[in-house]
């Protein structure tokens, strides 16, 4: 039967294209709308108190009044739902990796952005922030193609460190608003803030203990809406701003002010961004064996061009920095629904929410100390993911020990003493008041050290975890 590569041979390749036809793979099914929107709903739960944390922490720290707050909400929302639908539907060769995977403003950035924001005058935090966002954009563009030879210098070992140092220094921003979030009022800290704080957190343990399913996944939702309700009698709920703001309305360009461009700003972002980069990278290797559609290259490439897009134009409507959401890889492997459609229509909400601002306005309406409570699992989640990473990074050899010991002790510097960098110039207080940009720093220099320069095959553990 067998013919040679030319000739009647041709007659029988035709049969292939058929079986492919039918034989689709589970990451390009498209659902009934039966089975679609509910998996569609999963991933919202699981990823939208994550789009809407770095806009309120940071439109908090920049004393934004509620119109602001509800501007800023709705574009991370709308920058979430392009960037989403860019990855998961692609744009030819161009960008996207064609997986269900979401995109959204990572927590990563919010603590340089912190710092960025209390080094710079009032009234231009926002415009210095938007000004280093959109040339970490432009690096990530830049340096996308090259990165997977880049990632030996950034393990599980540096990862993990900046993972947890995520967690860790964001902690006191959900402490303070159980206390009721601003620090200048007489009754801050008072118990009915924390009494409200911790009610919303043992609800959400509650659904997390006995909760199943989607439930379990609208945990912190849920938690928070309980937490809202019960605010109401007691008047700390006011819902007064909900009224003025617009139904429907697109983000404004450059509503905050022209972007400023500061050079220790700029170098805070772009290490972030490299931190960014690997865990998007991380993510869609692991989403590529969950989904048995293995990440390649060219898939990667896209897949962190899409993350520098999304960076780049998302100053301009009020967007952040923009990674993975690991979260979503999680409910991927959970439900084992790995269509990339499903993602795209959770990617599609998410756009119709940034499109009605009274939505965002909702979400800015939550009392602060609710806030606090649902922050507190939100952020601790994120150290424990990295503890978890550090965990499978071979912590039995005595440089990795030494070298998360001193990257640790370097990030927490910050929290622990605030001042301690005030004799520094302003340069270097905002490279190093971030503990994240500074444990990432530290982690990279000493990965060098230890495993990298003069060293072959020193570490096997290392390697391996590279």
């Amino acid at each position: 039967m067998a013919q040679p590569a030319s000739g009647p041979a041709k007659g029988p390749c035709i049969a292939p294209p058929t079986a492919a036809v039918t034989a689709v793979h589970p990451v390009d099914e498209k659902l009934k709308p039966s089975r679609l929107v509910p998996a569609a709903l999963q991933h919202i739960a699981a990823m939208y108190a994550g789009v809407v944390t770095p806009p309120l922490i940071i439109g908090q720290a920049v004393g934004l009044d509620a119109a602001g707050m509800t501007r800023l909400i709705a574009a991370s929302l709308l920058i979430a739902g392009v960037a989403t639908l860019l990855q998961t539907l692609g744009a030819g060769r161009f960008a996207g990796n064609r997986l269900p995977f979401v995109n959204a403003a990572s927590s990563a950035g919010i603590a340089p952005m912190l710092a960025i924001a209390e080094t710079s005058a009032p009234g231009r935090q926002l415009p210095a922030i938007y000004g280093a966002v959109i040339v970490a954009g432009a690096f990530c563009l830049a340096v996308g193609p090259f990165f997977g030879r880049m990632l030996r210098f950034f393990p599980p070992l540096v990862t993990g460190v900046v993972i947890t140092l995520i967690g860790v220094t964001l902690m006191p921003v959900p402490v303070g608003w159980a206390q009721g979030g601003d620090e200048t009022a007489g009754d801050f800290g008072a118990m009915k803030y924390l009494a409200l704080a911790g009610f919303t957190l043992v609800v959400i343990l509650l659904i997390q203990r006995f909760g199943r399913g989607f439930v379990k996944q609208t945990a912190l939702l849920a938690g928070m809406f309980a937490g809202t309700l019960a605010a109401v009698p007691f008047g700390l709920a006011d819902f007064s701003a909900l009224g003025s703001a617009p139904v429907a309305a697109l983000p404004t360009p450059f509503a905050f002010g022209a972007p400023e461009f500061q050079p220790a700003a700029i170098l805070s972002l772009c290490i972030v961004m490299l931190v960014l980069m690997t865990e998007s990278s991380a993510g869609m290797l692991a989403l590529g064996e969950i989904c048995e559609r293995r990440t390649d290259g060219a898939t990667l490439t896209r897949g962190l061009r899409t993350d520098g897009i999304a960076t780049l134009l998302g100053p301009v409507f009020g967007g952040f920095p923009t990674s993975a959401f690991a979260q979503n890889v999680g409910v991927v492997s959970l439900t084992k629904v790995r269509s990339r459609y499903v993602v795209a229509a959770a990617g599609g909400a998410l756009l119709v929410l940034g499109a009605f601002p009274v939505l965002g306005a909702v979400v800015s309406l939550v009392p602060m100390p609710v806030l606090g409570g649902a922050g507190i699992v939100l952020f601790g989640s994120i150290a424990v993911s990295g503890i978890r990473t550090l965990a499978e990074a071979g912590l039995d050899d005595s440089s990795n020990i030494i070298l998360v010991a001193v990257a640790l002790g370097a990030g927490i510097i910050p929290l622990a003493a605030p001042g301690f960098y005030a004799g520094f110039p302003s340069w270097a207080q905002t490279v190093l008041g971030s503990g994240i940009s500074a444990g990432a720093l530290v982690a990279v220099l000493l990965n060098l050290f230890f495993h990298h320069l003069g060293t072959h095959s020193r570490h096997a553990v290392a390697l391996k975890s590279s």
